[in-house]
C-alpha cells in the first residue's frame, strides 16, 4: 500500500493577510508588531525555521529528494507570506528571486533595526509632534503614541 502524505498546515493558508493584518512600510512603526505577529504565525503552521535557523545539533544528515522538495515549497510558502505582508515600496526594496524565506526575513530585520540611533531620533521626532488636534479623537491619538512609544 502507498504511504498516505501528511498535508503540512503551513499549505492550507490561503489568505496570510487574514492572519498578520498589518502592512509593514517604509514608516517602520509597526515593525516590532509585525515582525511578532509573523513569528507567531510561523511557529503555530511549523515554519518557525525558515526564518530562524535552528541550532544545528551536529547529528544532521544529507535529506531525501522529496523533502527536499518539501522544505523548498515551505520556504516558497513562508516567502509570499513575507512578501504579502508588506508595502509595495519596501518589496521593491527587499525582493531578490534567488532568495530563501531567512534572506528576505533578515533583509527586513537589518532595515529596521541596524539603524538603531537614527530610527529613534525619528521616532522621537515623531512623538514630540504629535498633537491631538491632528486626530478624531483621543483614543486615536492615544494608540499613535503608543506606536510610537514602542517602535
Amino acid at each position: 500500500m502507498a504511504e498516505t502524505q501528511k498535508i503540512h498546515p503551513a499549505t492550507l493558508v490561503t489568505n496570510i493577510k487574514t492572519c498578520i493584518p498589518i502592512i509593514l512600510d517604509y514608516d517602520g512603526t509597526q515593525y516590532n508588531t509585525w515582525s511578532n505577529l509573523f513569528e507567531l504565525h510561523c511557529r503555530t503552521n511549523l515554519v518557525l525555521d525558515h526564518i530562524i535557523p535552528p541550532v544545528a545539533d551536529g547529528n544532521e544528515q544529507a535529506s531525501a529528494s522529496s523533502e527536499n522538495a518539501q522544505w523548498q515549497r515551505l520556504d516558497d510558502i513562508v516567502r509570499q507570506w513575507i512578501y504579502n505582508t508588506i508595502s509595495t515600496d519596501l518589496l521593491n526594496s527587499i525582493i531578490d528571486p534567488d532568495d530563501k524565506a531567512i534572506d528576505a526575513w533578515n533583509r527586513l530585520k537589518n532595515f529596521f533595526l541596524n539603524n538603531k540611533s537614527t530610527r529613534a531620533l525619528h521616532l522621537d521626532a515623531q512623538f514630540t509632534n504629535t498633537k491631538l488636534e491632528h486626530f478624531d479623537g483621543v483614543k486615536p491619538y492615544c494608540t499613535r503614541l503608543k506606536t510610537l512609544a514602542d517602535s
